[in-house]
């Protein structure tokens, strides 16, 4: 494609993005409608590849930084990145061979020339993209949107376009929207689906954004109980784990943290190492992948968060669903990169008989649009569903299960 016809396409794409603002939370008709108004968007853009544009980043955060070492992956060169902030970065190590500036700092024709890709996902993206934009940003795209481009060369999955639901999908939608437990959930759906079908970022009165809060909701937090048996699959380096001893004093009665990568393990063992010797003892640190039943399947390691069952996978691994590992946990985390659907199917006959508290990411692939909520509300009977978003740009959206037997009053 030329690159003056690319540049319009970009243009398009960028600037289709709009942001509404909803003054209260919406009913189940009242969803569904608004649910049709989004479909009737999609899809709504396309995977950005810079080619001849030289790529700029904003955010020197730990996202940037990301998206820094991804780009080097798939042999894509970064030409700088801005920050707000740009002079407490200046002496960053992980910035040492690359331009950091200040938005305005950089010359008015790179602004200009620069495909910006924003690795913000904590704020709203379209007042900042607008901001950029007023400074001569002309051409910025959320960070995934440029990472779905390279998914030949790393299955990394957080910038999925999802396409036009069909009548059937919809009423499948419908039963969803209906089956959540509150108009927060139903809200937090709509937020995610408008950024996933129509890329534009909705926000409802009532149901804030809330990193913080990820895996640890109001509504799981306030019936946490000081034995509490936790299962933390995709534990990378802990960091649940480390959330869930502070909100239970560390009084859990077991914690079994499954983690795949090599490296992401060895940093989770060193955390599990660095802890008090009698709570050592109640965690273990296990090597597993999840999956819906016994079979060989592709596993890519070495990318951090990212690490995952993948067709670009260099290593076979055995994968096993949770119920072959008999274990018997009180509250089950999934954050496996695309697989929880898979897991969840492994896991029925476990959850079935012991009735856990579930929390599972559904931003990774486009089953967490239909399939994934669905499943839980058609296996988990006599539960609580709910839904919250814990990030912008469709990403940080967890499904919520509780028992009933559970739910505070």
């Amino acid at each position: 494609m030329p690159r003056r016809a690319a540049a319009r396409r970009l243009k398009l794409v960028s600037n289709a993005l709009v942001g509404r603002h909803f003054e209260a939370l919406p009913d189940a008709a009242v969803a569904r409608d608004l649910l049709r108004v989004a479909n009737s968007r999609a899809p709504a853009g396309v995977p950005i590849l810079p080619r001849a544009r030289p790529l700029w980043l904003f955010g020197a955060g730990p996202l940037g930084k990301e998206a820094r070492r991804y780009f080097e992956s798939v042999g894509q060169p970064v030409a700088g990145v801005i920050d707000s902030d740009a002079d407490a970065c200046a002496d960053d190590p992980d910035w040492a061979d690359l331009p950091v500036r200040g938005p305005e700092a950089v010359p008015e024709l790179q602004r200009a020339k620069a495909l910006l890709a924003i690795a913000v996902i904590d704020r709203p993206y379209v007042p900042l993209e607008a901001e950029l934009n007023r400074q001569g940003w002309s051409q910025c795209v959320p960070l995934y949107d440029v990472t779905e481009a390279f998914r030949d060369q790393h299955p990394l999955s957080n910038g999925w376009f999802a396409s036009p639901l069909s009548e059937v999908e919809l009423a499948a939608a419908d039963e969803i929207l209906a089956g959540f437990a509150d108009d927060a959930s139903r809200a937090h759906y709509l937020r995610f689906a408008a950024w996933r079908l129509a890329r534009q970022e909705w926000d409802f009165e009532g149901a804030s954004v809330e990193p913080d809060a990820r895996f640890f909701i109001p509504e799981i937090t306030s019936v946490l109980k000081g034995d509490e048996r936790f299962l933390d699959a995709g534990a990378y380096h802990g960091e649940v784990t480390a959330r869930l001893l502070q909100a239970t004093n560390a009084s859990v009665s077991t914690v079994w943290a499954i983690e795949p990568d090599v490296a992401n393990r060895s940093v989770l063992q060193a955390y599990v190492s660095s802890l008090d010797v009698t709570l050592q003892a109640r965690i273990q640190v296990l090597d597993a992948v999840l999956g819906a039943r016994t079979e060989a399947v592709r596993f890519q390691e070495g990318l951090g968060h990212a690490s995952q069952i993948a067709p670009t996978g260099k290593i076979l691994r055995a994968c096993a669903p949770l119920d072959a590992l008999s274990l018997d946990p009180t509250f089950v985390k999934l954050h496996l990169e695309g697989a929880e659907l898979a897991a969840l199917n492994g896991a029925r006959e476990t959850l079935r008989r012991r009735r856990p508290i579930v929390a599972a990411a559904v931003y990774h692939d486009a089953a967490g649009l239909l399939g994934t909520p669905q499943w839980f509300m058609r296996h988990l009977p006599d539960y609580t569903i709910l839904m919250r978003t814990h990030d912008w740009c469709g990403m940080g959206a967890i499904v919520y299960a509780l028992p009933k037997e559970r739910v505070a009053t």
